[in-house]
């Protein structure tokens, strides 16, 4: 277990602080998503001066959008992509080792409705099983007709024949991404949200030395020098492509994948689904989450995309449609407590296919002629290892001196010695933190309330989350510190008001902003509603 918490490590003045005393940085990484916090992570690791900076928040993007699954993908493994399915079991048993306190293992259920699909699937993830070798998180198994009603609860009985169960990892994406950032900073590492990359600095053999940033708070601009510059960005790789080469050929085409989150009462048990074959090709899941339930996903190639994207009518029909094929009380629109989208940072195809659900999920390392390193495709459960390769490229260009990482054995910030957590008490999210959490609601009594009626999550986490966990705006808050805003977009809309005026006393702002963040982030949860409700509530 760690230490006490440290409240100055993570403040915002002494983080931008380090950016002028520093004057020369060993490694900096473009980009906070579960990418660029592995490469930064392992870098730290070996002992390299890190810099991390991210344009908006960490995990704003793709990683606090995936189907919250740990896995080595059963997907790929029918594709035959035995390489990167073991790779990623490998990281999966590695994650649940290292952060026990978000990462659990959880099963699914394959429901057979042929007479041939259970000795099938069970054959097949058997295969899986073999695949992640001493890490297995157990046995998959075939189960009678009876067994799997028991299991699912609203599974349709029509034609079914029994079940297949097999063992894989769930975990909370963004806040995993939190802990990581958390992790660094505890390493020695300077990570920034909210500090966009706006240039690349070259030496005067034009070779990459730096980056040009801003901070987005105060509009000040930074020249940061550095030996090696990775490019961490996700879906948006191209943009700094481009500062650093103007006309580079893109490298990325985005596929959107889309989710809808339903009451838990649509898969009351603990068990998840799996669904191996839907008519588009994909595998569709539903998976129990924070007392709630995923359903997803989708697999949409997109030429346009934005940091918000949003999720297409056809996208939420086919999700529903295929949901309702399963499910003997089929979710309607009106159900739907929240929707996100969230982008794949897919390999541009040369050939002009559009089928992005055929290119490989393996992640590439590319460097430019100036020396710019470039990270991109891969997946959560491989952000580890994406880091390592990552840091090993830039040992083997000789921008930095050799160093073995330490990241496979590395405990993230938060993990308890135990995995018995209670996780129907919604604050196991925070694992060893969660006694200090408490300590503070003891100090201050009204930061115990609930900041809305209707949902669990109460006002301290949002003091903590400026105090420990870099929240600068509300959407930081409600969107990945406490999820409110992926769990539940009509209360996180509520509760906005609330969580400006705890943000605004605890970092210094005036009304004025706080009207602003309420205002903004109405907009952003528009989104994330199938059905416009709310109405914007004043500060």
């Amino acid at each position: 277990m760690r230490n006490e918490i440290k409240a100055a490590a993570f403040s915002r003045p002494a983080l931008m602080a380090q950016l002028t005393s520093q004057p020369s940085w060993d490694l900096v990484v473009v980009g906070g998503g579960a990418t660029g916090l592995g490469v930064a992570l392992d870098g730290l690791s070996r002992g390299y001066k890190t810099l991390l900076v991210e344009q908006t928040d960490f995990a704003k993007g793709t990683s606090s959008r995936a189907t919250k699954l740990v896995h080595g993908g059963v997907r790929y493994l029918a594709q035959g992509d035995i390489a990167l399915v073991r790779e990623a079991l490998y990281e999966r048993g590695l994650l649940l080792k290292n952060a026990p306190h978000l990462v659990k293992n959880q099963s699914f259920v394959i429901p057979t409705y042929e007479w041939w699909s259970g000795a099938y699937y069970t054959f097949g993830m058997k295969i899986y099983d073999l695949l992640s070798g001493k890490l297995s998180l157990g046995a998959a198994k075939h189960i009678s007709k009876q067994e799997t009603i028991r299991r699912l609860g609203n599974i349709r009985t029509e034609g079914l024949h029994g079940g297949v169960v097999y063992h894989d990892g769930q975990f909370d994406d963004a806040r995993l991404a939190i802990n990581l950032a958390q992790t660094a900073v505890e390493m020695g590492g300077t990570l920034l949200n909210h500090c966009a990359v706006r240039g690349i600095l070259k030496d005067a053999q034009g070779q990459v030395a730096g980056v040009k940033a801003i901070d987005s708070e105060t509009g000040k601009s930074y020249e940061i020098k550095a030996k090696a510059v990775v490019n961490a960005t996700g879906i948006f790789v191209d943009e700094i492509l481009q500062l650093d080469k103007p006309g580079t050929q893109k490298l990325v085409r985005p596929s959107q994948g889309v989710h809808i989150v339903l009451d838990k009462s649509f898969l009351p048990g603990d068990n998840a689904i799996m669904i191996p074959k839907t008519d588009d090709g994909r595998v569709l899941f539903a998976v129990p989450w924070h007392e709630r339930v995923i359903l997803g996903t989708t697999d949409t190639p997109l030429t346009e995309y934005s940091e918000e994207p949003k999720a297409l009518e056809e996208e939420i029909d086919f999700i529903l449609r295929t949901a309702g094929c399963y499910l003997a009380h089929a979710p309607k629109r009106s159900d739907a407590l929240s929707v996100f989208a969230g982008l794949r940072p897919l390999a541009a195809p040369q050939d002009g296919s559009e089928k992005t659900r055929e290119i490989s999920r393996s992640h590439k390392i590319l460097v430019s002629e100036a020396g710019l390193i470039t990270i991109t495709g891969g997946k959560w459960t491989t952000y580890r290892r994406m880091g390592q390769d990552t840091v090993d490229k830039v040992i083997s260009l000789g921008k930095l001196p050799k160093a073995e990482s330490k990241t496979a054995g590395l405990s993230i910030h938060g993990a308890l010695p135990t995995t018995d957590e209670d996780r129907r008490n919604h604050l196991y999210v925070y694992g060893s933190d969660q006694l200090a959490l408490l300590e503070l609601i003891k100090q201050q009594p009204a930061l115990g309330a609930k900041l809305d009626d209707t949902l669990e999550f109460v006002k301290a986490e949002v003091v903590w989350a400026a105090r420990y966990e870099m929240a600068r705006t509300v959407e930081d808050v409600l969107a990945r510190r406490v999820r409110v805003l992926f769990l539940d977009a009509e209360a996180a809309i509520r509760m906005a008001p609330a969580v400006a005026a705890l943000l605004a006393q605890e970092l210094g702002h005036d009304h004025a902003w706080q009207q602003a963040q309420v205002t903004g982030f109405a907009q952003v949860a528009q989104n994330y509603l199938l059905e416009a409700k709310s109405t914007l509530q004043a500060v």
